[in-house]
């Protein structure tokens, strides 16, 4: 039985039978709040005699009419409508009810806790359309919409089109009737209804007027900075119609902005939805600013880039996502205040794609999509990062004149069709010049990532003799790829690490001579893969690593920088240096690190050397050091700076006492706004230790009285040291399917605490139990949150390890199951190494 899957050989074959036209789509909201009416009305080609089926999950059905014959709704099972003997021109009719959803997949509603306002979002990506309307659920079977809502009137109700006309009905209720779209995707329609707050405006450029909106809940409105937003919408709108010359197209352009959402955002077409969060209520560092400018940014180049032309099955996910991922970064660094976009980049989202890619996993970045299940676990590392990565390497060996001409005959050629890898490769193959095959085998068909290292000789006089770069690869993924790399040559000049010189060349197999470094003289420190051109580890020589310590990080630029934290990261992971070490080189370099981005990277990744990669018995006097050195550098930086706030939300969860937690939450620091977020960061860290019981964080919830405090005093009950909280989290994160999606995510993330080994230990077993069905029972989305962040990383022993390679060796769970547990296994035989590492170099 299918269940909701579908598998790409079920696609193709659907496809090659039908081919969709138009759908009318009637809801009805006013129902109640259970259910909502839903009636599809779908025009669609065939070949004629031949049989296929449609999709609704959930359903009710009353009524199916197929070219004007009923049909018997018992013959709907296993979220599919068979449909028999059809003809060359067909009409589908199915008239039902569907379920709201508090998942966040399909049509989620909401009921605000501030003022008990409603409000509904639909999010489809990948599958979940077919849980509001019939569909033909595949992106190659494009069509055209008619979208028609009855709403309460005073909702604002919106789509992926303008609104041509409303309906007004008896009792407060009216009926919007949509414009029909462009050709989409049934992934990229969507629906957004309730007392949502907007503010309007127009973007007039080149290719004329684009009408804007920007919506969030009433409860929101008086955090809305709509001028922020609507300006780097228009930076990038300028910025995206020049690059491809092509007017933007749809019609419209809403950015809303909605709670309990599971995603980042989702580029549905011309109604473009946001999680919440980025409507910021209380004082962020610059880096929250930047990153809500490259989600505008990513969202907007999906608009191209997946909307107008769509991948015709999700093997080409990556496509979209790896091209949205490049163009937000390329246009912040082009078009915004953002200019240093790709030190961001470097910082934290190329840090997960070198994780990903090292777990048991990883996958070539065009994977093997065989089904919707493989689809919904895909949405990681190496399909956003590691792409753009490779885009960015694309870019850098093309030429960016000839990138993006490329781009722009292949958004002509296909413009609102479906293409795959090989179509967009065509085009840039005749925009440049160059063969493209043998750089797409190598980068995006082949798993695994290289690692680079300098290997020169030194003469007398103190120049290089020679120069090689050695490029090495793990047996299991042996790829030797091309890379187009930059090396930089670093000397200290009035106490600052300056870039003397730069040579680009190509490197190719395991050793590449550079003839241009020979004769110069050996500088303090070599970079390679300086300004970031390629996907690939970076190791330091003995004499570079020794000038970085010895220096503290003080380059000149950020993005240089960027590139030598993640290699020392990276060192760290692979029980190459010890955490120890780390830490020391943290606490030096991280007081003038620019970087906003970097500083929240640099404290998490510092605080997880201290619980995971430290031995037990070295731990309490690294985190002591590591406590006091975080607390000094908060109290160090100027009063009321981002480095202030990022300091004291890395104390937060670096201290080991309460009270001088006590002392933050009552008396704070010179030019510190202790407001809301902030005072929820410190009650979480006392209830981790202990000391802040369920009165306290009742009273913390009565001062904020919002879905994100209610969110927020979750996450504080489970971080508790006690097998009741504990017992609590688990119940709400996997048992109760009641407990609201972002909820459940914030309760499962505070469950796994580093020195709560003792109170967790009964649920390592009930991890294992629970993998084994959790995905079936629950979902992939529960299942996903479930298996994720309740592995049991915080009883990071042998006996932890052992259990869990028993289970791995002898369970019939799902592959995605077996997939999200490999990899936590991955981060415990880590962990272990790394303690193993530590636990030498003290003997």
């Amino acid at each position: 039985m299918p269940g909701t899957n579908l598998t790409r050989e079920e696609a193709t074959e659907r496809a090659s039978v039908v081919s969709t036209d138009h759908y009318v789509v009637e809801l009805d909201l006013t129902q109640g709040t259970e259910r909502f009416g839903s009636v599809t009305t779908v025009q669609f080609g065939a070949v004629p005699g031949s049989s296929t089926f449609a999709d609704l999950v959930d359903g009710e059905i009353a009524s199916i009419t197929l070219n004007g014959t009923a049909l018997d709704p018992a013959t709907y099972a296993d979220s599919r409508i068979p449909l028999p003997d059809l003809q060359a021109e067909n009409e589908l009719r199915v008239e039902a009810t569907c379920a709201y959803s508090h998942s966040g997949e399909g049509l989620h509603r909401f009921v605000d806790p501030v003022d008990e306002r409603v409000y509904l979002y639909t999010q489809f990506e990948v599958p979940d359309a077919r849980r509001v309307f019939t569909t033909f659920e595949q992106p190659d079977l494009k069509a055209t919409f008619d979208f028609r809502v009855t709403a309460p009137s005073h909702w604002a109700v919106v789509s992926n089109a303008p609104v041509a006309e409303t309906v007004e009905g008896d009792g407060g209720v009216s009926t919007r009737v949509f414009e029909t779209t462009k050709t989409m995707s049934t992934y990229i329609t969507a629906l957004v209804a309730g007392e949502y707050h907007g503010v309007t405006d127009v973007y007039s450029g080149e290719y004329g007027d684009i009408p804007l909106g920007v919506w969030c809940r009433q409860s929101l409105v008086e955090h809305l900075d709509a001028d922020d937003i609507l300006l780097v919408t228009k930076q990038g709108f300028a910025f995206f119609e020049d690059a491809f010359q092509m007017a933007y197209p749809f019609v419209k352009y809403d950015q809303l902005f909605v709670p309990e959402y599971n995603m980042g955002a989702m580029e549905n077409a011309g109604c473009v939805t946001f999680r919440d969060e980025m409507i910021f209520r209380s004082r962020q560092t610059v880096a929250a600013y930047e990153q809500r400018a490259n989600t505008i940014l990513h969202e907007m180049a999906h608009m191209w880039f997946g909307d107008l032309v769509t991948m015709k099955w999700w093997d080409d996910l990556w496509l979209n996502e790896s091209f949205a991922e490049f163009a937000a970064h390329h246009s912040s660094v082009e078009a915004t205040r953002f200019t240093d976009a790709w030190t961001g980049f470097t910082n934290n989202r190329k840090n997960w794609a070198y994780r990903q890619d090292q777990l048991p996993s990883t996958h070539p970045i065009a994977a093997d999509n065989y089904d919707l299940h493989a689809v919904e676990a895909n949405f990681d590392g190496i399909t956003y990062a590691k792409g753009a990565s490779s885009l960015k390497q694309l870019v850098a060996w093309v030429g960016v004149e000839d990138f993006f001409a490329g781009l722009r005959a292949y958004f002509s050629k296909h413009a609102y069709g479906n293409t795959t890898l090989q179509d967009l490769l065509t085009e840039l193959e005749a925009a440049s010049g160059r063969e493209l095959a043998s750089w797409a085998e190598e980068w995006l068909q082949t798993s695994g990532v290289n690692t680079l290292r300098a290997d020169a000789e030194v003469g007398d006089d103190g120049t290089f003799t020679s120069f090689a770069v050695e490029q090495t690869a793990i047996e299991a993924y042996p790829t030797l790829r091309r890379h187009r790399i930059a090396i930089g040559l670093y000397d200290v000049v009035d106490g600052r690490l300056v870039r003397t010189e730069r040579v680009e060349t190509d490197v190719r197999g395991e050793r590449t001579e550079v003839p241009e470094l020979v004769g110069l003289r050996r500088p303090a420190l070599v970079l390679l893969n300086d300004d970031d051109l390629t996907y690939a580890k970076i190791r330091l020589d003995e004499q570079s690593f020794a000038s970085l310590v010895e220096h503290d990080m003080a380059f000149e630029e950020s993005l240089p920088r960027a590139l030598c934290w993640g290699s020392a990261w990276d060192m760290t992971r692979d029980a190459e240096l010890s955490s120890t070490d780390f830490v020391s080189l943290v606490l030096a370099g991280i007081g003038s690190e620019s970087d906003l981005t970097a500083v929240s990277s640099l404290l998490r990744q510092g605080q997880s050397a201290v619980n995971l990669y430290t031995s037990d018995e070295k731990r309490p006097a690294l985190a002591e050091r590591w406590e006091a050195g975080v607390r000094a550098l908060a109290e160090a930086a100027e009063p009321g700076s981002d480095h202030q706030l990022a300091f004291v939300r890395g104390y937060a969860s670096a201290a080991t006492s309460p009270e001088p937690l006590r002392g933050l939450l009552e008396d704070g620091l010179p030019g510190l706004d202790v407001d809301t977020d902030l005072r929820w960061t410190l009650v979480t860290a006392l209830a981790r230790l202990g000391a802040a019981d369920e009165a306290e964080i009742a009273a913390e919830l009565e001062r904020d009285q919002t879905i994100s405090g209610r969110e927020r005093a979750a996450a504080a009950r489970a971080v508790r040291p006690s097998s009741e909280a504990k017992e609590a989290a688990w119940q709400a994160a996997v048992v109760d399917t009641s407990t609201p999606n972002e909820t459940r995510r914030q309760t499962a993330s505070a469950f796994q605490v580093s020195g709560q080994a003792d109170v967790l230990e009964p649920f390592v077993q009930r991890y294992l139990e629970m993998a084994d069905t959790v995905i079936e029972d629950k979902g992939v989305w529960i299942g996903q949150v479930a298996l994720v962040y309740l592995f049991p990383l915080a009883n990071p022993t042998q006996a932890t390890l052992d259990a869990v390679d028993a289970w791995l060796g002898s369970t019939e769970a799902p592959a995605a199951a077996k997939r999200y547990v490999s990899e936590g296994r991955d981060d415990l035989a880590r962990a272990l190494r790394a303690r193993a590492l530590r636990a030498r170099a003290a003997s």
